[in-house]
């Protein structure tokens, strides 16, 4: 055996990661990587001293739309970036029985606000090839929905992260009502961006250029829109084929090849810190803070033994609250009852399937409540 792909819990990747280059195999990690810096400095220091190839499964990255920016923006399409925004909103209480089986403990239920942040900022960073370096946090305080199926964070949280050039991204990602996908790239010569879903234009799979031939040019570039086109292998595969496209890209570097588009350990990382430390940040009063860069090694040594997270069995004394008004007390008879739909579905179907909870009538939404 060569390689493992890591599927397990968001908040275990890493251990099985070093565990898996410890005993000579490559991996592969789903989102996220690492749940704390402590974690983090373990990582990479594992993936540097075994040699072995680490791919993040950021698959947003390879959706269509964002792989087709990353190479117009690598061509100098739009130029120098500038500023630009993301987008990842899932409301998960319909399916929230199926995903966390009615378990206090489970790791969806006790995530912060701006944990799950690379599927929105993710892509910008792979876009562009910039390194974050100071972030400010927000969170939604209004969190209704989350606590009605046992979640204890906050509603959505937001990042807004300076990047290494000075140019500066807004992520926003969570549970507002409706969903979406989208991200918005403006560099000194244009702007490029995905669909809206709203506008039923193909969503993340269509890309629209507005961009100038050289900065100075106002106005005599025009817009482009249409869709990239994709292999017709990877058509198959979900979320608009980046599923495969991630895969690919990891089995392509173990063979060495060098234009093997993976995400590495580091670029992993900088996906993710944005979103602890705007979670630091939100703690804190909503003040910047500084992002590290993990390639030194004398930085990653300010944050050896920092296990800071929302996760008890390992934080131990360094606990954090999953909000930033403290961590709600949820009934027991709420988990229960998402315990006993959970089960009955899957007893009922055998597996997995999305849409345990019907659409509610008012009065039932108001004593659910």
């Amino acid at each position: 055996m060569d390689a493992v792909v890591l599927t397990n819990y968001a908040n275990e990747h890493a251990p099985f990661a070093i565990r898996s280059m410890e005993a000579g195999k490559h991996v592969f990690s789903e989102v996220l990587p690492v749940q704390n810096m402590d974690e983090a400095v373990r990582l990479i220091e594992c993936v540097e001293k075994t040699g072995l190839v680490y791919a993040y499964g950021e698959n947003y990255c390879y959706m269509n739309g964002p792989r087709e920016m990353r190479k117009l923006y690598r061509e100098g399409k739009i130029g120098e970036f500038e500023y630009g925004e993301c987008e990842y909103i899932h409301n998960c209480e319909s399916i929230w029985p199926d995903i966390s089986y009615g378990d206090p403990d489970h790791w969806r239920n006790n995530m912060y606000s701006t944990f799950y942040c690379t599927h929105s900022l993710g892509p910008i960073i792979h876009i562009t090839g910039l390194r974050p370096v100071s972030v400010i946090g927000m969170e939604g305080t209004k969190n209704m929905r989350n606590l009605c199926v046992g979640s204890k964070g906050g509603q959505f949280g937001i990042e807004l992260v300076t990047l290494e050039n000075e140019g500066v991204v807004k992520s926003i990602h969570g549970g507002l009502y409706k969903d979406s996908i989208w991200y918005s790239l403006y560099g000194s010569k244009g702007r490029m961006e995905t669909a809206r879903e709203d506008a039923k234009t193909d969503a993340f799979n269509r890309v629209y250029v507005n961009a100038d031939p050289y900065d100075g040019a106002y106005g005599k570039g025009e817009l482009e829109t249409y869709l990239p086109e994709v292999e017709k292998e990877a058509s198959q595969y979900g979320h608009g084929g980046s599923d495969f496209f991630s895969m690919d890209n990891f089995v392509r570097k173990i063979q060495g090849d060098p234009k093997a588009d993976s995400i590495d350990v580091y670029e992993a990382l900088d996906m993710w810190m944005p979103g602890l430390f705007a979670y630091f940040s939100i703690l804190d009063g909503n003040v910047p803070k500084e992002i590290p860069n993990l390639r030194n090694p004398e930085e990653r040594e300010k944050w050896r033994g920092d296990k800071r997270c929302t996760d008890p069995a390992v934080a131990g004394d360094q606990l954090l609250p999953t909000f930033s008004r403290g961590t709600p007390q949820i009934e027991d008879g709420i988990y229960e009852m998402l315990h006993g739909l959970w089960q009955k579905n899957y007893e009922e179907n055998g597996a997995y399937t999305r849409g345990v909870f019907s659409q509610p009538e008012p009065e039932d939404y108001k004593r659910r409540k």
